[in-house]
């Protein structure tokens, strides 16, 4: 019997929530894990570890990945799947349960990690190259076929500092994406770039996935989750809800959605962050909420931003989605202040986004906004297809008579007589 490329068992990451013993990063995290364990199982013989100061960002989840799998891992933000991602790279460490991993693994968790602003391109994919585990041989092998898809060649002695932040992106994920690693794990990498990039980025991961490498795909694009997948898994607050063919998972994921989504989703500041969306709100022309709005008048998306430390180059990027969770419009919106250059300075900020009507078909729609800066590429913080809301139509001649609504536009078109 042929042994499987991933063998989750009873897994577990729990994390101390609070004061200093908020979420720590990477390394920092492993040693002041290592330190404070003694104390930590102290307190919990003494009955003094309280239970809300804990918080299992992954609990009791296990799950089989055989070779030349692709498999999608789903759910909502805060679900759990890029902790789980991280465990799998053995960048952080499980609390309970075991991780068995068959075959040479490569991961793709954040794109351009690695790569120091100081040194030119050149120099940084053989560097990105040998931290994501690439011989230098194979970085030679690769070095044209990289440059090629990464279409950087006039910049390759440039250092990166000076790249925009397309050309600092494509640089990046043309050093990962030509790997060949056995098992190769994916999170979110498509979330920047512009359209014709990302395409470019899921035709790499097709051929990827053809050769019969087993991936592990994490995506909020339900689109590519689809095109590339033949099973997928859905987390909901850190345990497994359901896996399976990736159709019957998908639909699963955007019926759980129906009654958890509302026309505005809040969140708490937390200041150990550099800058988070606290708001986004879905409200008529006159400011107040409500799920509902008519398809022929307009309607107004806020977004109110909390900034802790200066973003520069500032910009915040607008999805709205049908129920199959396609981007049917999209706008993005560079912010400039008083300073040098663009950015967003310490303080509250608060956008607001008219979208004119008709506009869109009647039917339920929803909100992403994603927070980040242009160069070098960052994703501060984004909020997910939570935000949801209906346009209905009580009154317009196709209502009336009874006629179902197609497509997904309803700008009104004139017709002439002739």
């Amino acid at each position: 019997m042929v042994e499987p490329a991933i063998r989750v068992q009873d897994l577990g990451k729990e994390y101390l929530i609070g004061g200093a013993e908020s979420y720590q990063q990477d390394f920092r995290e492993m040693l002041t894990n290592a330190l404070t364990a003694p104390l930590v199982k102290l307190r919990r013989l003494g009955g003094t570890d309280h239970e809300q100061n804990r918080l299992w960002a992954l609990k009791d989840v296990s799950f089989e990945v055989q070779h030349g799998e692709v498999i999608g891992i789903i759910g909502r933000n805060g679900a759990g799947k890029s902790t789980l991602l991280k465990i799998l790279s053995r960048i952080t460490e499980p609390t309970e349960g075991r991780v068995t991993t068959r075959g040479r693994l490569a991961s793709l968790l954040e794109v351009g990690t690695g790569f120091h602003p100081e040194l030119s391109g050149r120099e940084n994919i053989f560097l990105n190259g040998a931290i994501l585990g690439m011989t230098r041989r194979e970085i030679q092998q690769k070095f044209d076929e990289i440059v090629a898809f990464a279409e950087v060649e006039r910049f390759l002695d440039t250092p990166v500092k000076r790249y925009s932040s397309g050309m600092y992106v494509r640089l990046a994920f043309a050093v990962a994406a030509h790997l060949e690693p056995e098992i190769l794990l994916v999170d979110e990498v498509l979330a920047v770039g512009d359209a014709s990039f990302q395409q470019k980025c899921l035709g790499k991961m097709g051929d990827v996935a053809s050769e019969g490498r087993t991936v592990l795909f994490v995506s909020h694009n339900m689109g590519a989750i689809r095109a590339l997948c033949k099973r997928a898994i859905l987390l909901d607050n850190g345990t497994l809800i359901s896996q399976g063919e990736v159709g019957a998972v998908v639909n699963q994921y955007l019926k759980s959605g129906e009654n958890l989504e509302g026309p505005m989703v809040q969140r708490p500041v937390n200041t150990s962050r550099d800058a988070q969306i606290t708001r986004v709100s879905v409200v008529d022309t006159k400011g107040g909420l409500a799920a509902h709005h008519p398809y022929d008048k307009p309607f107004v998306i806020q977004i109110q931003v909390h900034v802790h430390n200066r973003v520069p180059s500032a910009y915040l990027a607008l999805h709205i989605h049908d129920n199959e969770l396609r981007t049917l419009l999209f706008s993005r919106h560079f912010i400039p202040s008083e300073a040098t250059e663009d950015g967003l300075e310490t303080g509250v900020h608060d956008f607001a986004v008219q979208c004119p009507a008709p506009l869109l078909v009647p039917g339920g729609y929803h909100i992403s906004v994603h927070l980040a800066n242009a160069s070098p590429s960052r994703v501060f913080d984004r909020v997910d297809h939570e935000c949801h809301f209906e346009l209905v139509d009580s009154g317009s001649e196709t209502a009336k008579r009874g006629f179902p609504w197609r497509g997904s536009l309803a700008v009104p078109l004139q017709w002439v007589a002739k």
